[in-house]
Order: structure tokens, then sequence, then C-alpha cells
């Protein structure tokens, strides 16, 4: 089953944790008196489940997602109120104002890290056994990394805060006290972790997330034979599987398969939603013969915004790549006139995310955030850079493109490391269409700002673009924050 997603007031009242979400429920509220709610069980589980809470966040979901991808060669967007600020990303013209630097990532991934250093400050004060105490103390470690890893890969080096104790004003952490950190802490969680499938509740922390988390970081950081070696973690957990039908991998009656390793968990409730097809449906979408299951109801939102693709991009996807399916490029509107979004340039749609039991904006599909297809690709693009491409690198990419129905990747593509590292380029984008990776991707291969540029937009600073600005707000509230370069 899913986190649950809603806690009393009163937790938050005890804990004067200002501007945090409703997130999980605590019974009886009646144990959680300012007197013993970090020292109970109950109360200290309420905030770790806070601190999953505003890890997952699920509906700054799709804000990320489209931020990480309108800024590449994959997705673009038009209209409605989303699009006054995505075409600051479109055209590079971000700067450190942007509300959704602070209130979509800043703020809810310190307000996780905030969660999970209560818990670490007073787990020893728990009455509870030593595995529960251990248990707590690895999750909290795990997400509190794993937030710092992704705040890492947005703005670079940030404020390092490892206690509850307010510090109002801190310096940012060096580079390299940022990923010793990271490491260590997902290293060490480990051991106290429950093996994948034994957590308790479906979303909650495992080792195979830890070794996973690290994985990737290991990888953007470009630390080439650790990340080699924390992905051959994950695979020799012997649990993890890529799941037989790419179509079916994502749809809400096959939650919690055996290929997803770290998910934001999303329910069909105002709050806690994925918003993102509201976005991706083409103007007055009734169905699709591309995807016949896939039908729009009265009950359903149609946002304004429009969650587009590049045709550019589409284009590349073969005729028989399986993964192209989720990409809609005709469709039937409810006058039943049938449209084809090709004939507008970069209008094709992202349909991964597709519930057939959306209650407005809110879609209980889980969005991904970490998937065995990514390990599998991950320790093959750090062992090319080890050591060109082996034959269990290559291996590697040809699972993944088996389970898209395509053949193993022609002798071109493998003849030299350079050829072998644009394959798996390539096939990490069409893998992994809306799930906010390509920035990512394209910054660690060095393409980020070569094709924006291809595609006309005017970048005056190259070394300025690859992070993003701390937010002002931050700026203006920490006097020794220091601005990154450019802004």
């Amino acid at each position: 089953m899913k986190i649950p997603t809603k806690i009393g007031l009163s937790l938050l009242v005890l804990l004067t944790l200002g501007g945090c979400k409703d997130l999980i429920t605590v019974e009886p509220q009646s144990e959680l008196a300012p007197s013993n709610v970090l020292t109970t069980q109950n109360g200290l589980q309420a905030v770790l489940y806070s601190a999953y809470g505003n890890f997952q966040n699920q509906e700054p979901t799709r804000i990320r997602i489209n931020i990480s991808e309108v800024t590449t060669d994959m997705a673009y967007n038009t209209g409605g109120g989303e699009n006054l600020y995505l075409s600051q990303f479109i055209n590079f013209t971000w700067d450190p104002s942007v509300a959704n630097f602070l209130g979509d990532v800043w703020a809810p991934y310190y307000y996780c890290i905030r969660d999970a250093n209560i818990v670490l400050d007073n787990v020893a004060n728990v009455t509870a056994s030593d595995a529960i105490k251990r248990q707590f103390t690895a999750e909290a470690r795990f997400l509190r990394a794993y937030s710092y890893s992704i705040l890492y890969s947005w703005y670079g080096p940030v404020p390092l805060r490892t206690s509850s104790t307010t510090v109002k004003d801190q310096a940012r952490a060096t580079d390299d006290e940022m990923k010793a950190f990271i490491e260590k802490e997902l290293t060490e969680c480990v051991a106290d972790l429950p093996d994948p499938g034994k957590e308790q509740a479906f979303g909650r922390a495992t080792k195979g997330a830890a070794y996973a988390a690290l994985a990737k970081f290991l990888l953007n950081t470009k630390q080439w034979q650790k990340a080699a070696d924390v992905s051959q973690s994950v695979i020799g957990l012997n649990y993890y599987s890529l799941y037989p039908s790419f179509t079916g991998l994502f749809r809400v009656e096959n939650e919690g398969n055996k290929e997803m390793i770290i998910v934001s968990p999303c329910l069909n409730v105002a709050g806690y939603g994925n918003w993102f097809m509201a976005g991706a449906l083409p103007p007055a979408f009734k169905t699709t013969p591309q995807i016949p299951g896939f039908v729009w109801t009265t009950a359903m939102a149609n946002f304004a915004t429009q969650y587009r693709l590049r045709s550019a991009f589409v284009n590349t996807i073969a005729a028989n790549d399986q993964r192209g399916q989720l990409v809609v490029k005709t469709y039937v509107n409810t006058s039943g006139a049938t449209v084809d979004l090709m004939t507008t340039p970069d209008n094709a749609r992202s349909f991964k995310y597709w519930d057939n039991s959306t209650l407005g904006n809110n879609s209980a599909t889980d969005v991904p955030l970490l998937r065995y297809a990514d390990i599998l690709l991950t320790r093959a693009e750090a062992l090319n850079e080890v050591s060109g491409p082996t034959a269990a690198a290559v291996a590697l990419v040809n699972q993944v493109r088996t389970r898209a129905g395509l053949a193993n990747l022609p002798a071109a593509d493998i003849a030299s490391a350079s050829s072998f590292r644009d394959a798996i380029l390539r096939e990490r984008g069409w893998e992994f269409i809306s799930e906010g990776k390509r920035r990512e991707d394209l910054i660690r291969h060095g393409k980020f700002i070569s094709l924006a540029q291809a595609r006309g937009v005017t970048v005056a600073n190259a070394n300025k673009h690859v992070l993003f600005p701390i937010p002002q707000s931050e700026i203006d509230a920490n006097q020794l924050a220091v601005q990154n370069p450019g802004y």
C-alpha cells in the first residue's frame, strides 16, 4: 500500500514546523502531546512520514519534470498560466526570482531535510526497540542524502544542514564536502534498511533505493567505477527486473511492480495527485486510436497549458519502438474529428501517466524517480567510460532495447566508446520521456548548451546555465549565501 498522506495539524503546531503540508494521520492523537511527541515511536514516525511527504510532494513533480525537459531537446510548452514560467526555461532567461526554484524544489527538499534531522536528533530518546531505532535512522539518513543529491543536481553545493538546531546563516558546502557527505550517508544507511519487497509500506526506503540513488549520484558526478560498482549492487540484490510491457509499466493497476525502485506515490485525491496528464492532453481530447483504452471523461481536467514534445526528438523514435506507443500523434476530439498533432511543430504528447480514474487534475499514476531500466543503463554508461563498449556493457543496453521491441544495437553503435556513449544517450532519451532526466543526461554528456544553441536559444554564458540559481529569497535570508556564477 502507499504511505498514508495526512498528518494532524496538532503535530505541526507541536513541532513548529511552519510551511509543511498535512501529510499523515497518526492515531491516537492524544499520544502526541508536547512532552512526548519526540519520545514515542508513533510521534517520531509521524515526523519521518512528514519527511517522506515533503520528499515525494506529488503536485510539484510535474513542474520539476517540465523544467528538466523544456530546457532540452525533448519537451516544449505553450498556453495557459504555466507557460508564463516555462517560457523562461524554454528561452534560457530564468533568474533567481523565479518562484519555482523556491516553492517547488528548494523548500520541499529542505523541509524533508529538516524533518529527517529532527528524527536523527531525537531517535535515541524514543521508547522503541533498537531495531526500530536503527530503521528510522537509516530511513532519515536516506531521505536527507537523496534530497541533497537532488538539490546538488539543480544548484550545485548548498548549505549542508545536518542538525535540527536552527542556524539561520550558513555557508554553502564545498563540492568535495557535498559529494563525500551524500556518498557516505547513502552507503552507510544500507545496512539497516529492509530488502526490497520487505518494506512496511510501498514507497518507504529499501536497500535497493539507497544503492540506486547513490549509483545515479555517482554517475552524474562522473565517478565512473564507483557508479558501475554500486549499480551492480542493485542488480545483485536479485529482486528488480524490467516489467514485461513498457506501456503497462506505468498503469495504476501495475504499480509497485519490480521495476520501480523509488517513486512518488500518487492518489486520486486533491493535493496528492499526479497532475501531468491534465497538461499533456491536447485541446478537446476525447480518445486516441493509438491507445484505444484511453478515453477522456467529464470527471477529468484538461489544462489550458499544453505539455508538448519536440518534433525533432519524436521523429528519432523508431516506428517499432514500443516506447513510442505512449507518444500520441493523433487523437479524436470531442466533436468526433481526427486531429493530427504532427501538422503543428513540436506538438506530440506524452501519455505515460494516464489513469482512467482521474478526478479533476488528480491521477493516481505514480511518478517513477528511479527504476531498474535506469540502473541497467547507468552501469552500461559507467562501464563504457571505464573500459569502452565491453560485451557486458552492451548486453545491459540490449536488455532495455529488447523490452522495447527493438533489435540489439547495430555494430556501428558499439564500434567505439564514443559511438556507444552516443547510443546510450539516445536510448536514455527514448526510455525516460516525461520522467525529468533529460537535463541531467545532457549536462553529463556535455551537450546541454550546444543543443540549446542548435535550436536557436541565445546562451550568453554557457557556464552559467548548467546550474540553476539559488532562490533569491534564500540569498536575502542567509547572509553567508553565495549565488551561483553569472546570476
